[in-house]
C-alpha cells in the first residue's frame, strides 16, 4: 500500500513539474512554433490533429492558423495534461475550436482519413519508440494533405537510422510525398527579462537529469559551475550572455 501511494505521489509530482516547466519555457519556444506553423500554410477552416498535445499550448497556435471555422483535436495519453489543457483553452477563448481526447499516438482512436493534417511536436521521434510505425499511424488518419512532425534530439547509442536527421527517409518509407525539412531559429541575449531568464533556468534543469552517466566528471562539474543558479559563475549572470536554439520540422504530403 505504501509503495502504491509513493508511486502515485511521484507521478503527480512529475505531472506538476512537466506542466510548470512547459508554461515557463513556452516564451522561448512560441515564436519558433508559430513560424513553423505559418510555414505549413494550413488551410483556413481545415480540421487537424495535434498528436501528443500535452497541455495544448501548440493547439492554440494551430487553431489561430486555421481561423474560427477550423477545428483542432488535441490527443494525449495523460488525462492530467488534458484537464489542464481544457482550462488553458477556455481562458484563451478557444473552447469551441479545440477539443481534447485521451489516447495513444501509437494507436490513434480515429478512422482512416479523419483529418486534413496532423501535427506532432515533442512526441514522435522520442526514444524508446520506433519512429516509422508512429509516422505511418499519423499518416493513416490524414486525408491527402500535410503531416508535420517535430522530432527529438539524438540519444547516445541510438540506431543511426532512427536519428532525426534521417527523418526524411522515414517519410519516404511511410509513402509521403513532397517531404522536406525546415529549421527555425530563435535567440536571446543579455540583459534578460524575467520570462527569458526563468525559461532558460527551467530548460537547463529539464535537459540535464538522466545524462550524468554519459558525462565525464569534469563535464559534470563544469555543468554545475555554469548552469546552476546558485553557482557564482552562473552563465545567465554574464553581462554579454547570448544563446541561440533551433527547432527542426519535417513534413510531407499524404497522397492516398
Amino acid at each position: 500500500m505504501g509503495n502504491a501511494k509513493n508511486e502515485s505521489r511521484n507521478k503527480a509530482n512529475d505531472t506538476d513539474a512537466y506542466i510548470r516547466d512547459a508554461i515557463v519555457i513556452n516564451p522561448l519556444r512560441e515564436s519558433m512554433m508559430r513560424s513553423a506553423i505559418e510555414a505549413l500554410r494550413l488551410r483556413e477552416g481545415s480540421r487537424g490533429l495535434d498528436a501528443g498535445c500535452g497541455i495544448g499550448l501548440q493547439a492554440i497556435l494551430l487553431a489561430e492558423a486555421i481561423g474560427p471555422t477550423g477545428h483542432v483535436t488535441g490527443l494525449d495519453v495523460s488525462p492530467e495534461f488534458l484537464d489542464y489543457g481544457r482550462d488553458i483553452i477556455d481562458q484563451a477563448g478557444f473552447s469551441e475550436r479545440i477539443s481534447f481526447r485521451e489516447g495513444d499516438v501509437a494507436k490513434l482512436p480515429f478512422d482512416d482519413h479523419s483529418f486534413d493534417w496532423v501535427w506532432s511536436a515533442d512526441c514522435v521521434g522520442y526514444a524508446p519508440w520506433e519512429p516509422l510505425p508512429l509516422l505511418q499511424e499519423l499518416a493513416r488518419v490524414v486525408r491527402p494533405s500535410g503531416t508535420s512532425v517535430g522530432l527529438a534530439p539524438f540519444k547516445s547509442g541510438k540506431d543511426p537510422k532512427k536519428h532525426f536527421l534521417r527523418a526524411l527517409g522515414w517519410f519516404h518509407e511511410a509513402g509521403l510525398k513532397e517531404s522536406r525539412a525546415d529549421t527555425f531559429v530563435n535567440s536571446v541575449h543579455a540583459p534578460l527579462n524575467d520570462d527569458a531568464r526563468n525559461a532558460l533556468v527551467a530548460l537547463f534543469k529539464m535537459r540535464w537529469p538522466g545524462v550524468e552517466s554519459e558525462l565525464t566528471a569534469e563535464d559534470g562539474a563544469e555543468y554545475q559551475r555554469l548552469c546552476l543558479p546558485q553557482s557564482p559563475d552562473f552563465i545567465l549572470n554574464l553581462p554579454d550572455y547570448y544563446a541561440f536554439f533551433t527547432y527542426s520540422m519535417f513534413h510531407g504530403r499524404v497522397t492516398q
